[in-house]
């Protein structure tokens, strides 16, 4: 009787112990979050750019960081200044930049000519911050506004940071700080040295490939396209809230203060098998900025 159960034993411990279950990624979290963890971007903030080949890119306006900047950007947009824009401008690992190449328009009517530099605020100015968990290079606190914005900052002062897909304006030597008629959105790696230097105003948050997929451009040793053919057309410059309600795109981000907030953050940091064999145990704040999706889609 000995014999059967010794082999029962040896079979049982020979025999490999089952995998264990994957865990859920950052997206997988996002997607299964209650409604209640989401939150409404609001139209007003919400800037779309048409262009000629029937592609469109939503940027995701921070006026709350930028105002003097951002109520520029309302007044170009509604004016109709940027009626004949281009991209004229795709740097390699670095920006897109449009607006007017020629640099000879006069401003838009009704914008503040010189804004101030809106480039940090106080630690909470925006609200108490979520804090990320998780080592920045460039920054010694980072966290996660109420409103669904990556911050970086030393405790004292926060700022946005120059992370893929944000919004900058374009401007000339310091003091001056850029209008907003120019603006460009960040394609490679994150320049936060930029970050302090320049105002940010928003973010891409759909249709990036319509700005990132471009050719790039050689002039000046900034990715200028020299010959003027090669610059691309940009159809409508609008305000989402500007549009009738049937054709207004719709977007919401996921609250910092929603639970499963944390846990994306953890997926980020601690991804899971079966690819991942070694846990990083970190995660840029690049990494990490707010989940948003598109409503209605």
């Amino acid at each position: 009787m000995l014999l059967p159960l010794f082999a029962l034993l040896a079979a049982a411990q020979a025999a490999p112990a089952p995998a264990p279950a994957p865990k859920p990624t950052a997206a997988q979290l996002a997607a299964a979050a209650p409604a209640s963890a989401w939150g409404a971007i609001d139209p007003q903030d919400l800037l779309l750019i048409d262009f000629a080949d029937g592609r469109r890119s939503m940027i995701w306006l921070a006026p709350a960081f930028a105002p003097v900047h951002v109520a520029n950007i309302r007044t170009i947009a509604r004016s109709g200044w940027w009626k004949d824009a281009t991209v004229y401008r795709v740097q390699d690992n670095y920006v897109t930049q449009w607006g007017d190449a020629t640099e000879k328009k006069p401003p838009a009517a009704g914008i503040v000519p010189k804004p101030p530099a809106e480039y940090e605020w106080a630690w909470g100015a925006h609200g108490v911050a979520v804090d990320n968990p998780y080592r920045d290079a460039y920054a010694t606190r980072t966290g996660f506004t109420p409103s669904g914005w990556a911050v970086a900052g030393d405790g004292a002062r926060q700022w946005l940071p120059h992370c893929y897909g944000m919004v900058g304006v374009a401007r000339d030597l310091a003091p001056d700080t850029g209008t907003g008629g120019d603006l460009y959105t960040v394609i490679g790696h994150a320049p936060r040295h930029l970050d302090r230097n320049i105002a940010l105003v928003g973010r891409v948050i759909d249709g990036m490939a319509a700005l990132s997929a471009l050719p790039r451009g050689t002039g000046g040793g900034l990715g200028l396209y020299e010959d003027p053919k090669q610059r691309v057309p940009i159809k409508r410059i609008a305000i989402a809230a500007d549009l009738p309600a049937a054709e207004r795109p719709a977007f919401e981000y996921l609250r910092p203060d929603a639970p499963v907030f944390a846990a994306t953050l953890e997926a980020r940091a601690n991804r899971g098998g079966p690819f991942f064999t070694v846990p990083a145990g970190a995660t840029d704040l690049c990494n990490v900025m707010v989940p948003v999706r598109v409503v209605g889609r």
